[in-house]
């Protein structure tokens, strides 16, 4: 029997301990020998900035941590990412930036001010990835933030060409190995608002795909990738940019959940930026798509679905640190999207509640697969408690449970040998909340067995999403920097 749901408030408690120097971390269990690298994240970790106290979970000054993996040791670094929004809150004791949810508390005149030079937030706590020939951290705004793999210091803003404009990006870029390029989006907010697909070689050369004119932008969150396409998922939560210059509110309650609209999918040509078919479905919402790609002339795309954006609301952290459960249910849903006229068909995977969901990327993404691992809900702790994997073929789920244990995003790093989809690890940081510390849980990710688990120094917030870099990539990356940086 799990423990009660109100254990698990320790994970969205600040963190103001940084460990700058790596630190050893006692293993129990046997890592695989070939684990070398490191597993790299970012989330919110601390949550009051003098005698304020953010509103939303997404809204916390962001935290890097750090697993390296070397000679079948682990070691653990974790320190604050040093955006502007963290320097000036430190320096200032107030909010400065506009987050998610959180509005600096400002005067008439700096409310009046801020309609005309707005400061939109650098605090990048949702992804790691690589980017370019960098490694970044990401947040929705269009100011993700460089920082060396081997220190955690922060580098500086990744910076766009002048001709990608926007306000608002998302932090779930796509990586495609045949072009060597990742592809990412902007919203630029205007009288005539545009979303603009871009590419990022891994040179570091950016260039514009398409450019496509809306009228009342949605929240959007992640965006779906085949081998061929790029496929823009409109929710229904839509914004009038004037409401968002001129309304006074924090982003995110500037949106407006109009169901009528129904879900739209904006499916775009990579090589000629055409766009190729504009089709609605009922309306649904979703922060992230598990994976896309064709199945002769129909797009198959897989996302952890809502039935509305009400799991936004059950995310505010004074709602979160009273234990409330989430009810809103995110499933895996399966869209089949004709490119040939015929409607959009939408299927249930599997029932069971899952989110921040990960496949093996290496071998899969934007083409067929097979597994999905996430973190699951399925006992009425109120929280995430488990780990689940679920076959897209079979239907067969399995999971990993352990009582008063909170597991985050299962990272899914694949076996250098690997001849299985599913042969590999999985690294998840879960909350052990009955000794009120987290530890990183290293799964076999074909049986969800356990391996190992690192026992970290303190307790680490819950957070969003990271990834893990072969110590060849890393070095080769780092090389990169320092000869960027001098």
């Amino acid at each position: 029997m799990l423990d009660k749901p109100s254990s698990y408030s320790i994970g969205f408690q600040s963190l103001e301990r940084e460990i700058i120097e790596p630190v050893p971390l006692r293993v129990e269990g046997e890592l695989p020998t070939w684990l070398e690298g490191e597993l790299l994240r970012t989330g919110p970790s601390k949550f009051e900035v003098g005698n304020r106290t953010f509103n939303h979970w997404f809204d916390g000054l962001a935290m890097l941590h750090r697993f390296g993996f070397a000679e079948n040791r682990v070691s653990y670094a974790n320190r604050f990412l040093r955006s502007k929004a963290y320097c000036e809150a430190q320096e200032t004791g107030k909010i400065s930036y506009r987050e998610f949810a959180t509005d600096p508390c400002r005067t008439l005149f700096g409310r009046v001010a801020a309609i005309f030079n707005p400061r939109f937030t650098d605090n990048c706590a949702v992804n790691v990835s690589a980017y370019g020939d960098q490694i970044v951290a990401f947040t929705e705004s269009t100011l993700p933030l460089r920082f060396s793999p081997e220190t955690l210091e922060t580098l500086g803003v990744f910076d766009y060409d002048k001709h990608l404009r926007g306000q608002i990006s998302i932090a779930h870029i796509h990586f495609d190995a045949s072009r060597k390029c990742h592809y990412s989006y902007m919203i630029e907010f205007g009288f005539r608002s545009v979303y603009r697909l871009f590419r990022v070689m891994e040179s570091g050369a950016q260039e514009v795909i398409a450019e496509i004119p809306i009228d009342l932008p949605a929240y959007m969150h992640s965006f779906a990738m085949t081998e061929q396409y790029l496929v823009l998922v409109e929710f229904p939560l839509v914004v009038s940019p004037l409401e968002l210059k001129f309304s006074g509110q924090p982003f995110i309650q500037n949106y407006r959940w109009k169901p009528e609209r129904g879900l739209c999918f904006r499916v775009i040509d990579k090589d000629s930026g055409r766009e190729l078919k504009n089709a609605r479905a009922e309306a649904a919402f979703a922060f992230h798509h598990v994976n896309a790609f064709e199945d002769d002339d129909t797009l198959v795309i897989d996302m952890v679905a809502y039935e509305d954006s009400t799991i936004i609301d059950q995310l505010y952290l004074a709602r979160l640190r009273a234990c409330t459960p989430i009810d809103a249910k995110g499933v895996l849903t399966r869209f089949r999207v004709p490119l040939n006229g015929a409607p959009i068909t939408r299927k249930t995977i599997a029932p069971e509640a899952l989110e921040l969901p990960r496949i093996n990327y290496e071998d899969h993404a934007g083409k067929p697969y097979r597994y999905v691992w996430g973190a699951g809900f399925l006992a009425q702790s109120g929280w995430g408690d488990s780990i689940v994997k679920f076959d897209v073929e079979t239907g067969i789920v399995k999971s990993w449970q352990e009582a008063g244990c909170y597991p985050g995003e299962p990272v899914f790093v694949r076996s250098p040998l690997a001849k299985a989809e599913d042969e590999g690890i999985l690294l998840s940081v879960t909350l052990d909340a009955n000794k009120g510390s987290s530890f990183l849980l290293m799964l076999d990710a074909a049986t969800l067995t356990e391996k190992a688990r690192a026992l970290a120094p303190h307790a680490i917030p819950f957070h969003f999403h990271g990834d893990y870099f072969p110590a060849a990539t890393r070095k080769s990356i780092s090389s990169r920097e320092s000869a960027l940086d001098h």
